[in-house]
């Protein structure tokens, strides 16, 4: 079954890059966090907004 455009954005994978830019953090910074908290954006975002400050 193919997956609709309007599927949860959460649903989609996280990447570094979008990550990095959502948050005004750097990409090294993105790719620890998304390693340590994996596919779980909500996660990921809290602690790109921790670095970012």
């Amino acid at each position: 079954m193919a997956q609709s455009k309007d599927a949860s954005a959460s649903a989609q994978n996280y990447d570094a890059k979008t990550l990095a830019k959502k948050h005004r953090i750097s990409v090294d910074d993105a790719t620890k966090i998304l390693a340590e908290h994996g596919s779980d954006r909500k996660a990921a975002d809290k602690a790109a907004r921790r670095v970012a400050v």
